[in-house]
């Protein structure tokens, strides 16, 4: 069979979804990824599918950009016929759902995340709700990588609970991401945050905390790894990160194809964020045997196990993470690194990426005996 893949960059489908590429693929099916161009188009191709520049502008709403993109989408879909579609990433998801509804093909969105529309509330939440609402009110199946977005959505009556299914998050290729031992400590800690470089990612928490810790216990080290976002309304710019590596609070590593190293290095992974999908930065930690410290909020909690895999703070409270903080200080390096262990349990047990390749393989042949 033809499958079709969509989403918002081809770096998100190589690096979130190449498990499932490469099933589809041994499964014996074609497959082509329709996504805006990056520079890791090629290496989608060199994984045998075939890769389609998709129009769109992956920023904000725009009445006149979106019809655009509903036309572009129908017009690639009417022209591949495949027999089937899997979307990532908001735009895609909803866009994706009303392109293809004249035209009978199975779609399968996976909803990854909420983004700031359907959370700021009032009107642009409404008009979020109303765009999921029409989208997905057809649809067989709908991915969540998260129990309480699964939750919110029934109950707001954007769709059915018949509807949703639960994955999670987009899985963890184990032997990628290997277990650690974990780091000697020689009284210097090393606390790291994987994210881009978002206000919503809890950054500015993260910093707070590291100011005042550091007041006490001056060897403990912060690090900052990830991307500046300059599409996103709320991106943090390179020169205020570059201002509290100045002050002394954190190290900026930059962006990395490959976070390995430093979650090898680190000895706790953080991530105050406000709200997650199906956070990476802390399944791939887990995933190499380190702690955790998260806010328990959607997402997170998912893969936190609060005070065995590490420690859950209260959102947008910067106490509370300097308390999680202390609290994880105050462990032995035994204790430290059993956390560690017990959160690479967690991720072999739960989060295998196996587990996601066959609810996609469950789910195509449920939509196609649909259509026998």
């Amino acid at each position: 069979m033809h499958i079709l893949i969509t989403g918002n960059a081809a770096w998100n489908i190589l690096n979130f979804r190449r498990a499932i590429v490469e099933a589809m693929i041994a499964d014996g099916h074609s497959v082509t990824v329709l996504v805006p161009f990056d520079k890791f188009v090629t290496e989608l191709e060199l994984l045998g599918c075939k890769v389609l520049h998709l129009k769109m502008c992956v920023k904000g709403l725009s009445p006149l950009q979106d019809l655009k993109l509903i036309s572009h989408m129908r017009q690639v879909f009417r022209t591949e016929k495949p027999d089937a579609i899997f979307s990532y990433t908001i735009k895609n998801n909803i866009f994706g759902a009303l392109a293809v509804r004249p035209l009978g093909i199975p779609f399968i969105p996976n909803v990854t995340g909420l983004g700031t529309a359907f959370l700021s509330g009032g009107f642009l939440q409404l008009i979020a709700e109303c765009l999921y609402n029409l989208a997905f009110r057809k649809l067989n199946i709908i991915f969540f990588q998260n129990e309480d977005d699964k939750k919110l959505f029934i109950k707001r009556k954007l769709i059915t609970s018949h509807q949703a299914k639960l994955l999670p998050g987009s899985g963890i290729d184990l032997n990628h991401f290997t277990a650690k031992d974990y780091p000697i400590e020689n009284n210097a800690l090393t606390f790291l945050m994987i994210s881009r470089l978002l206000g919503d990612k809890g950054i500015f928490e993260f910093i707070a905390a590291a100011r005042k810790v550091r007041v006490n216990h001056p060897l403990v080290r912060f690090q900052l790894l990830g991307p500046v976002d300059s599409g996103n309304r709320k991106a943090i710019d390179l020169a205020t990160v570059k201002s509290w590596e100045t002050e002394g609070v954190i190290e900026y590593l930059g962006a990395s194809d490959d976070v390995r190293p430093y979650i090898a290095a680190a000895h706790c992974v953080v991530l105050p964020s406000y709200r997650e999908g199906a956070p990476r930065s802390l399944i791939e930690a887990a995933a190499m045997s380190r702690p955790l410290i998260a806010t328990d909020v959607p997402g997170c909690r998912s893969v936190v196990d609060d005070e065995k895999t590490g420690f859950l703070c209260r959102v947008r409270d910067e106490e509370d993470l300097v308390n999680s903080i202390y609290d994880f200080l105050r462990l032995s390096p035994n204790d430290r690194a059993c956390m560690g262990r017990l959160g690479r349990i967690k991720m072999a047990r739960s989060f295998d990426q196996a587990i996601v390749v066959k609810a996609y393989q469950n789910a195509l042949a449920s939509e196609l005996m649909l259509l026998d």
